[in-house]
This record gives C-alpha cells, sequence and structure tokens, in this order.
C-alpha cells in the first residue's frame, strides 16, 4: 500500500509544472460538446523528464485500439523482431502419392497466414509428392486454450471481420471479401466473393450510380447476413458509386473448421490434388515426423500489419502467443496478461491502473491512462525496437488508418499516430516530430457519447505539438 500512495505522490509532483490545455483544443472539444472530464491527455519529449500537458493523466480510460501499442511492443522486445511462427503439416499412412490416413494441420498462432502463404504451403506439400488424400484434415489448435466465445458478444455484429476470434490454426483471417468491380464505363456492377467458397452464397442487388466516392461508401449498402457453423447467405442491396473503382467489405463467417476445410479443398484442387475426407478438430501425432514445416513472415512484419490497419485478430494472436512464450503453451488470455505485466514491471513501469482482457482493444473492461501510455511510448523511444515500433504506426496523411487525416496539411508525414475507435471511445498516441526536430509522445484519451466528434480536437492537439 506505501509503494502505491508513493507512485500516486510522485505521478503528482510530476505533473504539477505541465502546461495548460492548448486554447485550439479546449475550444474543438466545446464545439464537439465533449467535457473536458471525459479527456485524458499526456504529451511529453522524448527524454523529458515531466511532460509538456498532462491533463488527466492519470485517470484509467478505455483505449480502445491504442492498447495495440503495448501488445506489439511487449512482442518485440520479448519475442524480437525477427520472431516467426511454425506452422506444421502431418500425415499418417503415405505410400507413393496417397495418404491413406489423415493430414494434420498444426498451428502455432501465426497471425498472418495468408491465403496466398496458404496455396504455396499446399503447394509445397505438392511438390513432396503427395497428391491423393483419402482420410481427414485434421486441424489441431492445442497451441492456444480458448473459451467458447459468440462472435456476437461484443455488439452484436459477429459477421463483421473485426469480431473473428483468434486460434491456434487460422487462415486468411478466417475472412471472406465481397469484392465491388465497376465496368470501365461505369454503367455496371460486378460483385463476387473472395475467395468463393461453396459454404457461402451470396446476392447482390446493389446498383452502380454516377458520382464521387465517399469515405462512408459502405453505409449505402445494407448487410443481411444469415451465418452459421456450415454455411452462410448474404444479402447486399444499396448503390456503389462508379468513382469508387474496385472497394471490398470482409465479412466473418462459418466456423474456423468449416472455413479452413472448404479453402483447403478448393486451393488443394486447384494445386492438382485430391481429397476425400472431411475436416475436424484433434491433436497431431507426436510419434510422427513433420512432412512439412512452414515458417511466417517474421514479427516485425505482423507488427506493422497490426497497427497500420489495426488488425484486431492479429494483435490477439500476438497477445496468446506472448502468454505461451512465456509461461508456457498452452496460450491463454490470462498468461498474456501475466506476460506483459511481468514484463513491465522489470523495465521498471508501474501501471497499476492497467487492465488488459484480449491486448487488441476490442473491449470494454481494457483499461490505461494517458500518462502510462506516455511512459510507454517514451520508454519505446530508447529501445533497440524503436524502429520497428515506430514504422508499423500510421503516418498522418500517408497511409494506415491515418491516411485520409490531416492530409496536405504541415503535420502530414511528421506524426505516427496509433488511433483507436468504439462507441463511445476516440483515442490517438504515437509520436510527432516537431518544427524544431524534436519527437513528442503524444496521447489523447476520450471516453463519451459524442467521442466519435473528437477528429478536430485530436488533430488540434498534434497541430500544437509540431509547433513546439
Amino acid at each position: 500500500m506505501h509503494r502505491w500512495f508513493l507512485f500516486l505522490f510522485l505521478g503528482a509532483i510530476a505533473l504539477v509544472d505541465a502546461e495548460p490545455l492548448p486554447p485550439s483544443v479546449v475550444k474543438a472539444l466545446q464545439q464537439a460538446d465533449i467535457p473536458l472530464s471525459a479527456v485524458g491527455i499526456y504529451v511529453r519529449e522524448l527524454g523529458a523528464a515531466k511532460p509538456d500537458i498532462a491533463h488527466r493523466a492519470d485517470q484509467a480510460m478505455n483505449p480502445a485500439s491504442v492498447m495495440k501499442l503495448v501488445t506489439t511492443y511487449a512482442a518485440l522486445e520479448l519475442l524480437g523482431p525477427a520472431y516467426t511462427w511454425k506452422t506444421t503439416i502431418f500425415v499418417t499412412g503415405l505410400n507413393g502419392d496417397t495418404v491413406s490416413g489423415n493430414l494434420y494441420l498444426q498451428g502455432h498462432g501465426d497471425p498472418a497466414l495468408t491465403l496466398e502463404d496458404f496455396w504455396l504451403m499446399l503447394r509445397a506439400l505438392r511438390q513432396r509428392g503427395v497428391r491423393l488424400i483419402k482420410g481427414d484434415l485434421v486441424l489441431d489448435q492445442s497451441y492456444f486454450d480458448l473459451p467458447q466465445n459468440d462472435p456476437n458478444g461484443f455488439d452484436n455484429k459477429g459477421y463483421r471481420a473485426y469480431n473473428t476470434n483468434p486460434a491456434a490454426t487460422l487462415i486468411s483471417y478466417k475472412a471472406v471479401s465481397a469484392r465491388f468491380i465497376p465496368s470501365a464505363d461505369g454503367t455496371n456492377l460486378k460483385v463476387i466473393l473472395d475467395p468463393d467458397l461453396p459454404p457461402i452464397k451470396l446476392q447482390s442487388q446493389v446498383s452502380v450510380k454516377p458520382g464521387p466516392c465517399p469515405n462512408d461508401w459502405r453505409d449505402a449498402i445494407s448487410k443481411d447476413v444469415q451465418s452459421g457453423p456450415r454455411s452462410a447467405t448474404i444479402v447486399l442491396r444499396g448503390s456503389f458509386p462508379a468513382d469508387c473503382g474496385e472497394k471490398s467489405m470482409q465479412f466473418n463467417l462459418l466456423s474456423n473448421t468449416e472455413f479452413v476445410g472448404s479453402l483447403f479443398r478448393q486451393l488443394w484442387t486447384e494445386n492438382g490434388g485430391t481429397w476425400l475426407g472431411s475436416t475436424k478438430e484433434g491433436a497431431a501425432p507426436e510419434s510422427e515426423r513433420p512432412l512439412l514445416v512452414w515458417e511466417s513472415r517474421t514479427l516485425g512484419e505482423a507488427v506493422r500489419d497490426t497497427n497500420k490497419w489495426s488488425n484486431n485478430l492479429m494483435a490477439r494472436n500476438i497477445f496468446l502467443t506472448l502468454g505461451a512464450e512465456r509461461f508456457g503453451a498452452p496460450g491463454t488470455a490470462v498468461k498474456g496478461e501475466r506476460a506483459i505485466k511481468a514484463w513491465l514491471a522489470e523495465k521498471g513501469l508501474e501501471f497499476p491502473e492497467l487492465v488488459i482482457e484480449n491486448g487488441a482493444g476490442l473491449s470494454r473492461q481494457e483499461r490505461i491512462s494517458a500518462k502510462s501510455l506516455g511512459d510507454l511510448l517514451v520508454d519505446a523511444g530508447m529501445s533497440p525496437v524503436m524502429s520497428e515500433l515506430m514504422s508499423s504506426l500510421p503516418i498522418a496523411g500517408t497511409d494506415g488508418t491515418m491516411k485520409k487525416r490531416l492530409k496536405n496539411n504541415e503535420i502530414s508525414g511528421r506524426a505516427h499516430i496509433k488511433t483507436g475507435t468504439l462507441d463511445g471511445v476516440k483515442t490517438i498516441a504515437g509520436y510527432v516530430l516537431t518544427k524544431s526536430a524534436k519527437r513528442l509522445a503524444v496521447v489523447f484519451l476520450i471516453n463519451h457519447a459524442n467521442a466519435g466528434a473528437a477528429d478536430v480536437a485530436q488533430e488540434a492537439l498534434l497541430q500544437w505539438a509540431y509547433q513546439k
């Protein structure tokens, strides 16, 4: 208890000399009808002992997707940027080009095994001489121990790709894309599924219309989705602006077992193979030598995709991998939280308010303060993995989730900012390179019903930071 009070006391002293909020930020918050009591802000130069701004910086708040900064920084330091995941294939009863038994696909949490990678993996299997598989495809998911989780549990939109549950054996993010392809003259529209799996039926009643492409083009298309473990139907209605060019929206459909099995059957056939069995879950045979071991892209590359595009599924798989690597398989959410908190303690970073549920920010329970996030960013600035972490963050006006924000502004290209959005939550956290070439850690958390109107206020803070 004594240590807790000492922490608060020292924190209060450190915040005494901080500047007040910039008038431009206060004005923008007032115009958005967001009270200052719903905001946590922390700005601190790397290497500085005290912050430039600390407004309600010790308050525990919902961070939304900026929680991914905690998970990915921990992973880069604990596992290393060159860390890779292995996906292993075993077979039983191999004789010539025929597998009379089962084929086992054993995953170890690869968060980014894409459709293209899976095709190449199966091509490599064909190159090893396998053609006919008489038995079943068995998915070994034992590297993670996960509770049964209803994908509709978070917001009753389980078909949305961001609600896909993590898995040790996961292919192509378990995502199916509806691709909208207008004709060259803009008078016709083709809508296709990719991958086009037999258990999923698409009915499109979307018409093409002339005109510019708005940021919210998806809002003009209604989605009626009926999805079960083994089959799904998507009915799309509305209009699509021809000037949008080719676009896509992703869906989380089917059980993971059905999805992987359907995709395997399609790609195996395309590779010239034949498969007679079905798909199920089970344990790979420990007595067998693997026929093929597929190595993933590096963690550094995976972290870039995770943060640039705020990929919840990748963050959750990385979080579970941390638990498995630190405390032994199977990976669990409890072990992931323990791994991150132990790492913070070893670094001397005390975040007593920290609550981590899944490491992705897709949560109503996760909590962290603006000061803790800011101190984490400052600490990362002195880390050997600083370049990997910062390069993974969206660049203002350039790419990722910041591509369309602060475009053609003086700060464009000079701020690496992770964004976060939930209903009632709007957050940013990252780095700003100032006009005078200083590097600032900037955190702006908002928890309020009007948080969706906070872009102007957050961008005002980034512009203020640039002028320092």
